[in-house]
């Protein structure tokens, strides 16, 4: 298996996932984007095919390029006629004008998938804390795709700092992504940078936003039935479906209980019921028993016991269709909670 990170510097303490090489606190994104070795561009060129005898000049492809990485001359990809690069430097300069007003700071950054994906990381100012010793910081994720069909991202990305889980929330107004978007068809210009920009003005609202739920996911206990549903609904559905169906039987001898349904959890939910007694942060008085601490099991496991090493996890935590199922685990959350 190919090595999922390529480049990463980190400023401060080692991060959740274990990776990269340790740099000075308070660089600049310009510094930081340095020190993770991402000062390079890349440039779309010419696609050409040979004839079938391999002979003559070389085709011309008209309706695909290639997007290549300068330093190295190493291609990264086909992509379409309509696709527009953007540099590793234009996408950090959208955090200069936060970090200079003292706002956020640059943690880490680095290069994912032999330079397909770059992300840099700040922290925010602002956190909050639940139940009194439950601590959530903020952070701002912005990530550059040298890659065709993926568009660029920033995404609001709290941290719990007790297991460094990753948790989402939806960034932008009206969005249930959880990322704002900025697809390849047009420039990294001043236009994006503003709406970037004010998406990071919403971050302090939907960090409110976050501490409220949050909080109120802490407030509400769950039952032994609710939470193994909670969790079969998420990673063994077909169990969900076994039992909706002897119960729609009306054989009441053969509903299938909570406690069933658990012993017939493949190895992913497992950990999952495992982490709501014995995951980072599951004694903590806002996480045991509650659907804060449900929420947090699946984040745990999601990031730090699934999958076969650390870069796969990191890759999947933000840029996976793990990050997804984190927003689906909040929102069932929230569902049960709000019947508790």
């Amino acid at each position: 298996m190919a090595h999922m990170v390529e480049t990463m510097a980190y400023a401060g303490e080692v991060p959740w996932h274990g990776l990269g090489v340790q740099v000075d606190e308070d660089l600049t994104p310009a510094e930081m984007l340095k020190k993770a070795k991402l000062d390079w561009t890349v440039s779309k060129r010419a696609m050409y095919t040979t004839n079938k005898s391999g002979k003559d000049a070389k085709i011309q492809v008209p309706s695909h390029a290639v997007l290549v990485r300068d330093s190295d001359n190493k291609p990264l990809g086909p992509v379409g006629p309509k696709f527009i690069p953007t540099q590793n430097s234009e996408a950090f300069e959208f955090f200069d004008k936060f970090a200079s007003a003292g706002k956020i700071k640059m943690e880490t950054a680095g290069s994912l998938r032999q330079g397909r994906q770059i992300w840099g990381l700040a922290k925010m100012q602002e956190g909050f804390t639940v139940a009194g010793k439950d601590r959530v910081e903020g952070y701002m994720l912005v990530a550059v795709s040298h890659e065709w069909g993926r568009a660029n991202e920033i995404r609001f990305t709290p941290i719990r700092v007790v297991c460094n889980n990753t948790l989402t929330m939806a960034l932008t107004r009206g969005s249930n992504s959880g990322v704002f978007k900025m697809p390849h068809v047009k420039a990294f210009d001043s236009e994006i940078i503003r709406s970037a920009e004010e998406a990071l003005g919403l971050a302090n609202d939907k960090l409110a936003e976050y501490e409220e739920r949050s909080k109120f996911l802490a407030s509400k206990q769950y039952k032994e039935d609710d939470v193994v549903r909670y969790i079969a609904e998420l990673f063994q559905p077909e169990l969900v479906k076994q039992e909706e169906i002897i119960e729609n039987s009306k054989n009441v001898s053969k509903i299938i209980t909570s406690l069933e349904i658990k012993d017939e959890f493949k190895k992913v939910p497992s950990l999952v019921y495992q982490a709501l007694e014995q995951g980072a942060g599951a004694n903590l008085k806002s996480a045991k028993g509650t659907w804060w601490g449900a929420y947090n099991a699946v984040t745990f496991v999601t990031d730090h016991k699934w999958g076969r090493d650390r870069e796969s996890a990191l890759n999947n935590a933000w840029f996976g269709w793990r990050a997804n199922l984190k927003n689906k685990a909040l929102q069932k959350a929230t569902d049960y909670a709000n019947v508790a």
